[in-house]
C-alpha cells in the first residue's frame, strides 16, 4: 500500500481525474478562487501524486503552449523600409509576420514551410514550419536574406532559393575566453585591412605590423618588436578615415587555463571523449592590451610608431575596439580597470599619441559593466551622453567631452534608467527605457520616454500599466509598442511618435482556450524587505485545482544573478524575454500539491544602487533576509502557506543560491534541488564573478562558497550537473559532493551524461531531472514516495520534448 503523508491535497480535478482515467478533467476547470485570509485551515492530507500527476505535470508545457491566439513578440523595423517584422502564436504553433506601416497590410513574412525544410536541411535536425526554432529574425535591408541566431551561432537563408548556413565567427576573430584571454590555438583575423581610400593594407607577419603598398605591393614593416609573448594583434586594427593612421593593440597573453570535462556516454563510438575548454577564472592573468598608434609613411610625413603612455589605464581587464573622430584627429576607447570599479573613455590625439580621459566613473563597489551606455553627439568629442549610477540611480548625463565636466543631468529621481533606444542629435533628444517612475505601479515595469539634451520636456511613449517594449523607426516617424503582464495577454500597437497617437492596433493576444484548459496567471505579491521600507516583488503560483481548506507546503524558484532581476513581467508563460523561469514550470511544480513563488530580493537589478549593491562580494547573500520577509508576509495574509515546510530550486547562480539557502538560512530553508551550480565563485568564469565579487580574489570568496561551508548543511540537498557543462565548470559541484562526504552529510546526486548547462531539465525523453525534482520534494517536504518508475512495462517517453523553444 502507498504511503500516505500530510502534504497538501492535489487539486481535486486532478483527483476526480484519476478515479475516472481522464487526464483532461483539471484541465477544463476554471480558475480557483483568490487566496481568501482569515484563520488558518487545518491540515488534512492529501492523495500521493501517481504517475499519472507526473506525467500531466511534465506534459503541462506541450498540451498548453498550442492554446493561444496572435500572442505577439515584440516587433522589430526592418531597416528603412517602414515594415515590421514579428513573431506571434498562430493555430499549431508560430509564425512570422510582416506588417507595412503605411497600408497596415499584414502578411507571412515568409514561406515557413519551405524555410523550415531547407534549415532542416542544413542544421541536421527536423524543424516544421510552425516550430522554427528561433524566437526572433531579422532582415537584410533589401528583405532578401533572413538572418537568426540559433544554438550560439548565427545562420542566415537566402530567400530567392531558401538556402540556409552557418555564418562565420563575426570578423573571423579567434575566440576568447569569456572575452579576455584569447585562444591562441586558434587561427586569428590577421589578414590584411585594406587603408579607406584602398592604397595600403595593413597585415601582421611574424608578430609585427606591416603595411603593404597595393599598387605596388612593396612591402613596409611598421614594427620589429613583437614576439609570440608581445604581440601586436591585426584584429584590432582601426585605420582612420583619413588613411593616414592606424592604431592597434599590442598584447602579451594572459594565462590559459583550461576545463578538461569527460563525455562518457558519447553517441557515435564506445569509449569516452575528452573535452578541454579556454576557461579563465577569477585572479588569472588577462590579455594585457596596449594601444599603438602608427603614422603612415609617404603622405608627406616619415613613417612613426607613437607608444601610448598607459598612466591612465593601468591594470586593464578590457579594453574596447578602437573609434575613430570623423575628421581622424582623435580615436576613443573604453578602459575597466581590474576589480570594475574605474571605468573611463579615453581620446588619444593622433598627432602627438596624448591619452586624455574624456570620462572617469568610479564606484566603492563596481561600476555595473551590464548596462553601459555612450553617445559622442555628432560624432565627434565636444559632448558625451554617459550613462551612470554617480547619484545613487541609473541615469543619463551629458558630459563636456573637453574638460570631462558634467553639463548637465539629464534625467534624475528615484527611478531607473534602463537603456538608450536612439539619441537624435539634431534635435538634441533621446529617447530611452526606464522603470520606477510612475507611482502606484510595479517599479519593474519598463516604460518609454523621450527627453531633451538638457533634461526638459520629458514625455512618455507608453502609458499603459504593463511592462513595454517599443522599437522607433529609423525615421522617427513610428514607433511600435507592445505591451503586456503576467495576467494580460500582449498588445501591439503602431502610434505616431511626433504626438503618440494611435495608429492602428496591430495585434491583440486571445488567450481564451488557455484560460478554459484552467490556466491562471500568477498572483503578485510585494511585501517590505529587510529594512522594513523597501517593497520587494514576487509571484504566486497555485495549484490550479487550490483548497483553501487545506495548508501547503511551498517551494521558491530562485536566480538572484545580480545581472539584472528576474520576477515575470510579461505575460508569455512558456518563456519569455523578461519573463525569468517560465510560469509554466512553476504551475507544474505546484501541480505536485505545492505553492510556489518567484521573488527578487536585494542584491538584484533594476532599482537603486543601494538595492543593487547588497550583491557585492557577499553572492551568499541571494536577498534572503528579504525573501524570508516576503514569505511570513505572504504565509500571513494566506493561512494556507505552511513556511514551517519551505522548499528552493535553481540553476546556475540560482543553484549556488538554493543550496546557500540551506547553508546559511537552515532555520528556514529545509530542502534545496540545485541545478548546475556555481557553488564557489573562485571555479566559475572570471566575466561574472569578478564583477560582483571583485579583484583580487580574497576571502569574501570563501566565505560564499558553498564548498567551504558545506559543513553547514541541514535539510535535505539534491546536486545535478551535466558533465559537459560549459558555462560552469562541472567541477564546482563535485567538489561540493567532495565537501559534503568529508563532513559526512548526506544528499542526493544525479550527473547527466552528454549534458551541457541545462542538467537535464529541458531535455530527455521524460525530462529526467524535473521527475526527479518532483519526487525530492514530495519526499523532502511531504514524506511522501515517488511512483517506482523502474516496476512500469516500458521506458518509452511519457512526454516528447516541445518542438521547436516556444
Amino acid at each position: 500500500m502507498r504511503r500516505r503523508s500530510f502534504i497538501a491535497a492535489l487539486p481535486a480535478a486532478a483527483a476526480a481525474a484519476r478515479a475516472i482515467g481522464a487526464r483532461a478533467a483539471v484541465e477544463t476547470a476554471g480558475p480557483a478562487a483568490p487566496f481568501p485570509a482569515g484563520a488558518g485551515p487545518a491540515p488534512a492530507a492529501g492523495p500521493v501524486p501517481t504517475e499519472t500527476d507526473y506525467e500531466r505535470a511534465l506534459s503541462l508545457r506541450d498540451r498548453w503552449i498550442g492554446m493561444t491566439e496572435n500572442v505577439a513578440w515584440p516587433a522589430r523595423w526592418v531597416g528603412k523600409s517602414g515594415r515590421l517584422l514579428y513573431r506571434k502564436t498562430v493555430p499549431g504553433g508560430f509564425q512570422f509576420t510582416m506588417v507595412d506601416a503605411t497600408t497596415l497590410r499584414k502578411e507571412p513574412a515568409f514561406d515557413h514551410d519551405r524555410l523550415a525544410a531547407e534549415f532542416s536541411k542544413a542544421a541536421g535536425q527536423s524543424f516544421s514550419g510552425l516550430h522554427l526554432p528561433f524566437e526572433r529574425a531579422r532582415f537584410s535591408e533589401d528583405g532578401q536574406t533572413l538572418t537568426f541566431e540559433w544554438e550560439e551561432a548565427e545562420w542566415s537563408c537566402r530567400l530567392s532559393d531558401y538556402s540556409c548556413k552557418r555564418e562565420p565567427e563575426e570578423g573571423g576573430r579567434r575566440p576568447r575566453g569569456f572575452g579576455v584571454v584569447r585562444d591562441l590555438t586558434q587561427q586569428g583575423g590577421n589578414g590584411p585591412k585594406a587603408s579607406p581610400d584602398g592604397r595600403w593594407e595593413a597585415l601582421i607577419l611574424n608578430q609585427n605590423l606591416a603595411l603593404r603598398e597595393v599598387a605596388t605591393g612593396t612591402v613596409t614593416p611598421l614594427s620589429t618588436d613583437g614576439s609570440e609573448g608581445d604581440f601586436y594583434d591585426g584584429e584590432t586594427i582601426a585605420w582612420s578615415p583619413d588613411s593616414r593612421k592606424l592604431i592597434l593593440y599590442r598584447v602579451r597573453p594572459g594565462y590559459r587555463r583550461e576545463v578538461h570535462k569527460v563525455e562518457s556516454s558519447p553517441k557515435d563510438q564506445i569509449e569516452p571523449k575528452l573535452h578541454t575548454q579556454l576557461y579563465p577564472k577569477p585572479g588569472d592573468a588577462v590579455d594585457q592590451e596596449q594601444p599603438v598608434l602608427f603614422h603612415v609613411p609617404g603622405t608627406g610625413a616619415p613613417g612613426r610608431k607613437l607608444d601610448i603612455d598607459a598612466a591612465l589605464f593601468p591594470n586593464p581587464y578590457l579594453m574596447t575596439d578602437f573609434e575613430w573622430r570623423a575628421d581622424s584627429a582623435t580615436v576613443v576607447f573604453e578602459y575597466t580597470r581590474r576589480g570594475h570599479q574605474m571605468v573611463r573613455v579615453i581620446e588619444i590625439d593622433a598627432a602627438t599619441g596624448t591619452p586624455r580621459a574624456v570620462v572617469t566613473e568610479t564606484a566603492a563597489t563596481f561600476v555595473n559593466n551590464e548596462r553601459r551606455f555612450r553617445h559622442d553627439v555628432n560624432k565627434g568629442g565636444a559632448e558625451v551622453i554617459w550613462l551612470s549610477e554617480r547619484d545613487g540611480w541609473s541615469h543619463l548625463y551629458l558630459i563636456d567631452g573637453r574638460t570631462g565636466k558634467v553639463k548637465t543631468q539629464i534625467t534624475k529621481g528615484d527611478w531607473v534608467v534602463r537603456h538608450v533606444t536612439k539619441v537624435d542629435d539634431e534635435r538634441r533628444q533621446i529617447y530611452f527605457a526606464a522603470n520606477g517612475m510612475r507611482p502606484g505601479e510595479d517599479p519593474y515595469f519598463q516604460h518609454f520616454y523621450r527627453v531633451d539634451f538638457d533634461g526638459r520636456n520629458l514625455v512618455p511613449l507608453t502609458t499603459a500599466d504593463a511592462y513595454h517594449d517599443v522599437s522607433l523607426s529609423d525615421d522617427l516617424v513610428y514607433y511600435v509598442d507592445t505591451y503586456s503582464r503576467v495576467d494580460m495577454a500582449p498588445v501591439m500597437e503602431l502610434r505616431r511618435t511626433s504626438d503618440r497617437s494611435l495608429v492602428a492596433e496591430v495585434e491583440r493576444g486571445d488567450i481564451s482556450r488557455l484560460l478554459a484548459a484552467g490556466f491562471r496567471p500568477p498572483e503578485v505579491f510585494k511585501a517590505k524587505g529587510r529594512d522594513g521600507k523597501t517593497d520587494i516583488w514576487g509571484v504566486i503560483v497555485r495549484p490550479l485545482g487550490f483548497d483553501p481548506a487545506r495548508r501547503y507546503p511551498v517551494i521558491e524558484n530562485i536566480y538572484a544573478g545580480p545581472h539584472d532581476s528576474f520576477v515575470p513581467k510579461t505575460f508569455w508563460p512558456f518563456g519569455f524575454h523578461s519573463g525569468g523561469d517560465k510560469v509554466i514550470g512553476m504551475q507544474a511544480q505546484a501541480e505536485m500539491g505545492f505553492v510556489v513563488a518567484q521573488i527578487d530580493g536585494m542584491g538584484t537589478m533594476n532599482r537603486s544602487k543601494a538595492f543593487h549593491d547588497v550583491c557585492w562580494k557577499n553572492l551568499k547573500d541571494s536577498g534572503f533576509p528579504d525573501r524570508i520577509r516576503w514569505w511570513q508576509a505572504a504565509a500571513a495574509q494566506y493561512p494556507q502557506l505552511d513556511i514551517a515546510r519551505v522548499g528552493i530550486y535553481g540553476g546556475s547562480a540560482g543553484g549556488q543560491s538554493s543550496l546557500a539557502a540551506l547553508l546559511f538560512f537552515g532555520d528556514f530553508y529545509k530542502a534545496a534541488f540545485c541545478y548546475a551550480g556555481c557553488h564557489d565563485n573562485r571555479m566559475d568564469k572570471i566575466s561574472w564573478n569578478e564583477q560582483w565579487m571583485g579583484w583580487p580574489v580574497d576571502e569574501s570568496y570563501a566565505q560564499s562558497s558553498n564548498v567551504d561551508n558545506a559543513h553547514r548543511l541541514t535539510g535535505q540537498v539534491a546536486l545535478v550537473v551535466g558533465e559537459l557543462d560549459d558555462n560552469v565548470d562541472p567541477s564546482s559541484t563535485m567538489q561540493v559532493v567532495n565537501a559534503l562526504i568529508k563532513a559526512d552529510k548526506t544528499f542526493d546526486l544525479l550527473v547527466v551524461p552528454g549534458e551541457g548547462h541545462s542538467a537535464g531539465r529541458s531535455t530527455g525523453p521524460v525530462r529526467y531531472a524535473l521527475r526527479k525534482q518532483y519526487g525530492f520534494f514530495l519526499k523532502a517536504l511531504g514524506g511522501a514516495d515517488a511512483p517506482d518508475w523502474n516496476a512500469r512495462a516500458s521506458t518509452a517517453a511519457a512526454v516528447p520534448p516541445a518542438n521547436g523553444n516556444g
